[in-house]
């Protein structure tokens, strides 16, 4: 911005602090600076959805930046432009004086120009007996030189940003495909499961994906999605381990009937299960260790836990464990039960417990007893989180559920 100088707009245009500080900023300029003015027009491209900024913004932009001789910016340089609407119009393939006018002020908005209006509006060049241009009023572009490092950081973020889109979107699209196969498989070939709910669950994560999904909301269902997937997949293992199971004892069996015919009412052993018998719910096969769940579901699932943490937030599992100490003494736990809890399930999943627990206390009538219970079915492989997080999920969501 030639001579350091805040300048006003020319008319109804009104002058705002915004504006001064822009033009401050454009005065304090790296010495020796210099860059591609087309380089920083496609990092503006790529950022333009942060800028603010719309395609036809663009093609204003690149046309004033046409009116500029040479490809560098430059610190020392004159950085003023100065074409008529008329000539801008054209160079922006005909777009209409109205929609040049609203994106000349989106660009400005933006912070990308800065108006220079001489005394009566008009945009020309005063040059000096030389022929040199000794100033100029019309659109200072100084500012792309100016930011020209935080354009290209804006750049850089959009496109990670857009590949982390691009992959959540496509492992969501995968889990997808295999919780409805699973469970579809699961239906058909009769698995032991409550796959009902479990397909409620999945219809229900489905139908909040919006239509044009953010980053953050797709990463949220996809946790969701991920930890359904991981139930399933437990669910159909623990049934295979028992299948193994039978077949080794019939084979066992079978082993000592032949081997002891004299003896074979007092040596048959009982299965655990009996033929055809339905397994029912204490009698689930003993679970591999449970997992350590998405810091993030768990708060969605137990908002109210938060309020126990460091500073009254939670930001990470220590911060979980902690505020899990002070809940656990605040419903009457005691120190030894929720060590049991804590050998049991693992610190971190013990604290995931104790948030449940908290999150539905008016529906427990002995938070002791019940974390106490929930430690004895884990150490039997009866008990896992994850249904209980889901159902608290649901819980949230207005539907009605159970948590264990």
């Amino acid at each position: 911005m030639q001579g350091g100088q805040v300048t006003t707009p020319f008319g109804r245009r009104p002058m705002t602090l915004a504006l001064v500080k822009r033009q401050v900023a454009v005065t304090a300029r790296t010495p020796g600076k210099s860059v591609d003015k087309w380089s920083v027009f496609r990092d503006v491209s790529e950022a333009r959805g942060v800028l603010g900024l719309q395609d036809r913004s663009l093609a204003v932009l690149d046309a004033l930046l046409s009116f500029y001789p040479g490809n560098e910016l430059r610190q020392d340089a004159q950085l003023i432009v100065f074409p008529s609407n008329a000539q801008l119009t054209l160079r922006a393939h005909g777009i209409a004086g109205a929609t040049l006018r609203r994106h000349l002020a989106l660009l400005v908005e933006a912070g990308m120009i800065i108006r220079k209006d001489s005394a009566n509006g008009k945009r020309y060049a005063r040059k000096g007996g030389a022929g040199e241009i000794e100033n100029a009023f019309g659109f200072d572009i100084s500012p792309m030189l100016v930011r020209a490092d935080e354009l290209a950081g804006m750049a850089q973020q959009v496109a990670a940003d857009r590949a982390a889109f691009r992959r959540a979107r496509e492992n969501l699209t995968i889990c997808r495909r295999d919780v409805r196969k699973l469970i579809a498989a699961a239906l058909e070939e009769g698995a032991f499961g409550d796959w009902e709910m479990i397909e409620e669950v999945y219809f229900g994560l489905v139908s909040r994906i919006p239509r044009l999904p953010t980053l953050a909301e797709v990463a949220a269902i996809l946790d969701e999605m991920d930890l359904l997937r991981n139930e399933i997949v437990n669910t159909l293992e623990m049934q295979q381990k028992t299948q193994n199971c039978s077949t080794n004892d019939a084979h066992n069996e079978r082993h000592i009937q032949n081997s002891n015919t004299e003896f074979t009412n007092e040596l048959e052993p009982r299965s655990e299960y009996e033929p055809g018998e339905k397994l029912s719910e204490n009698r689930r096969p003993k679970s591999e260790p449970n997992q350590t769940f998405p810091l993030g579901l768990v708060l969605r699932a137990c908002p109210d836990i938060g309020a126990y943490g460091p500073g009254g937030a939670i930001n990470s599992w220590r911060d979980l464990m902690s505020a899990a100490v002070v809940v656990r003494s605040m419903l009457g736990v005691s120190p030894s039960a929720y060590q049991d809890a804590c050998e049991a399930m693992g610190q971190e999943d013990a604290a995931v417990a104790i948030a449940c627990i908290l999150e539905r206390g008016g529906q427990i009538n002995s938070a002791g007893g019940y974390l106490r219970d929930l430690t004895r079915r884990t150490e039997r492989g009866e008990f896992s989180l994850g249904p209980m997080l889901m159902a608290q999920l649901r819980s949230n969501g207005k539907m009605d559920s159970g948590i264990g």
